[in-house]
Order: C-alpha cells, then structure tokens, then sequence
C-alpha cells in the first residue's frame, strides 16, 4: 500500500525538492501552493507523475483554516489516507523591529504560526479519524523551522521569533499527539539558494550598503562550516528522513540542516 504527503509551497523552493524526494521514496504527493500559482504547482505535480507516482494540486493559503481543511479533503479524495503532512510554506521580510507595521507583523504571524497550526491541527484531526497510525508506522507531522529559530538575526526579528515559535508549538504537538502515534518534528535550514534566501540577501544588502548576493557570499565564508550554501535538495533528505519508519521513535525535535553554522 503506498504512503500519501501533503507538502505545503512546494510550488518552488524547498518545498519542491521536498516533494519530488518524497516521490522518490514512495510517496503520493499533494501540491500546494496560494491561490494564483496554478501553473507551477501542476508542473511539480507533473514531475512526480513523471516518477510514475500520483500527485493531485490543492491551492490554499494555509493561513486560513478553511483552506487548509479543503486542502487536505483534496488530499484524501485524490490520493487516500494521508500520512504525512509537511508544513513548509512560510514568508520572510526584512525589516528594523522599530519600523515593523502591525500589518507586518500580524502578516508574519498568520502564515509561519497559525499556517503551521492549521496544518498540524486539520492533518491531526484527519490521521486520528482514519485510525491507522500505530506505533510502528506512526503518523508524521513535520515542519520548517529555521537557524533563525535558535539565533535570532538582526532585521529579521519578527520573522526568527515565528521560527522560535514554531520549535515550541511542535513541542507541544509531540506531547500531546504521542498517544495517537503521531510524531512531530521540525527541520531548521540554514542559507539555502531560494528566491526566499534572495529576497533576504537583498534586503540585508541595502541596509549594510553591499551589493547582491555578497551578504549571502559572507554568511557562507564566515558562518558556514562546510563553506558553501545549501541546495534545496539538502533539506529535502533530512525531511526524507522524518517522514521514514527510520525516524519512528524521532518526535518533539528541531534538527538543523544549515552546513555548520548553528551547534546543538
């Protein structure tokens, strides 16, 4: 019997790479990217089609809980009992704490925070409604953290302190869920080669007078142990891994895959 995911932005980015590894090693795949993006969400589930595995596109923005809860009935009416859910989707902005708006700040909230809730919550609800998940193939919720969900970065504040969040909501999950056999766990990256990490470097550049692409060049030299920056692809094995029976008596963690710039 095959394994159903959702993973949500997997539209580009890291949210792709974390789909297209999950067919790789099995999986039936929802697509989810926001409203809008209809065309690159149906390419990705194209490409997992084309691995022979079957895919479906649910467009939500998983900020709003009646998206989120239509997303994962897509899920399940197009590919079956869902077994994992990946709550990747997330949005970055660079800005002085000082100058942050309230629609800045309640903007980052609802999507890294309540997205993050929302799909924990609606996939939870669904895992324990099937009854399936046991102790030796135990329900998987996984989400994205952050290095800046350790150590915060300076004009990046309200974004690491929803990271910071994140880490301490799937706590929470983990003990909670435990009893239904759902495990819950984060992944942190670190400097990844996404629009996301492109949008950052700019921002950081502007403030500190650099042009593009050398403060993301200084954070790899000066920061990065492995000394270069992180593919899609590197975080999309770790999320392999919690969302394998190789991770099984794994819950209630925040793993970082950032190449050695935040120890544990």
């Amino acid at each position: 019997m095959g394994k159903t995911a959702i993973v949500t932005g997997s539209g580009r980015g890291i949210g792709r790479a974390i789909a297209l590894r999950l067919a790789d090693d099995g999986y039936d795949v929802c697509v989810n990217d926001i409203p809008g993006n209809d065309s690159i969400a149906e390419g990705v589930a194209k490409e997992i089609r084309d691995k022979g595995r079957k895919s479906c596109i649910a467009l939500a923005d998983v900020s709003k809980l009646s998206e989120v809860q239509k997303m994962v009935e897509t899920s399940v009416k197009e590919l079956g009992d869902l077994n994992t859910m990946v709550a990747n989707a997330g949005i970055a902005q660079v800005k002085g704490m000082l100058d942050l708006t309230e629609e800045d700040f309640q903007r980052m909230l609802s999507v890294n925070i309540t997205g993050v809730h929302n799909c924990y919550s609606v996939a939870a609800k669904q895992l324990i409604k099937q009854g399936n998940c046991k102790k030796d193939a135990p329900g998987k919720l996984i989400a994205a953290s952050s290095i800046v969900g350790f150590k915060a970065f300076a004009l990046l504040g309200h974004y690491s302190a929803t990271k910071w969040a994140v880490r301490g909501m799937n706590q929470a999950y983990a003990m909670e869920l435990a009893e239904h056999n759902i495990t819950c766990n984060c992944y942190a990256p670190g400097i990844v080669d996404t629009p996301m990490w492109e949008l950052i470097d700019s921002g950081l550049g502007k403030k500190q007078n650099k042009g593009k692409g050398e403060v993301m060049k200084y954070y790899v030299k000066e920061l990065t142990a492995l000394g270069r920056t992180s593919e899609p692809e590197d975080v999309a094995r770790l999320v392999a891994f919690l969302a394998s029976q190789d991770s099984n008596f794994v819950t209630g963690q925040t793993q970082l895959v950032d190449g050695g710039i935040v120890f544990t």
